[in-house]
């Protein structure tokens, strides 16, 4: 990532995070959503120059955290975008939550796919998307075990960060467009995803087999 990218990322990281923490309409709530964007950060800035990672992921990354921070500040069932999709549709519920869940699958499945193949974990591309899309499912599972601690430590306080709205299958379903996601990433972003990460490869064109 370049300088002049690497400044705009912040720029719009911080801003958006300072927007969305101005009177938040559940403070609770904002702090448990914002909290994966803060720890993620803190990362990024941890592992910059050791590990950099390819723009296109950090471009992802962003829009990850937007969508949590947006999240927070209205809190899921509320996001006003959102509560016009539903009363255009004549749906029964603010759906922004499914759109977090399949980011949650997207955005994880191309840093895993990073890492695997700069690290040399995988040798042939078959097994590389499985592992990533195994990974992917095992994150969304422990995110909701996540929501189900954070909903047993605090009670009722705890209802707009799990933001079911009343859905039986809230729990499947945000698994299911985490999955829906990952694949999504895989089909949509791998040749591209490649030709980045050829200048962190020994081998170039299809990412290095392994």
């Amino acid at each position: 990532m370049s300088r002049s990218l690497k400044y705009i990322w912040i720029a719009i990281f911080f801003a958006v995070l300072v927007w969305s923490g101005i009177e938040p309409k559940e403070p609770l709530t904002w702090f448990l959503e914002v909290c994966p964007a803060l720890i993620g950060v803190g990362l990024l800035m941890a592992t910059y120059r050791s590990f950099r990672l390819t723009p296109i992921l950090y471009i992802c990354l962003l829009i990850h955290c937007i969508i949590l921070m947006v999240g927070g500040h209205y809190t899921y069932a509320e996001v006003p975008l959102f509560d016009w999709i539903r009363d255009g549709l004549g749906s029964e519920r603010n759906n922004y939550d499914k759109v977090g869940h399949f980011v949650q699958g997207f955005v994880p499945a191309l840093l895993a796919r990073e890492i695997l193949l700069r690290k040399g974990v995988v040798t042939a591309h078959s097994w590389l998307r499985f592992l990533v899309v195994s990974i992917c499912l095992a994150f969304s599972a422990f995110y909701e075990l996540l929501e189900w601690w954070v909903a047993l430590a605090v009670g009722q306080e705890a209802e707009a960060f799990l933001g079911t709205q009343g859905y039986v299958w809230d729990t499947q379903s945000d698994m299911g467009f985490a999955l829906l996601g990952a694949i999504s990433c895989l089909v949509l972003l791998s040749k591209r995803h490649d030709r980045q990460l050829s200048r962190y490869l020994p081998s170039a064109e299809g990412g290095q087999k392994g």
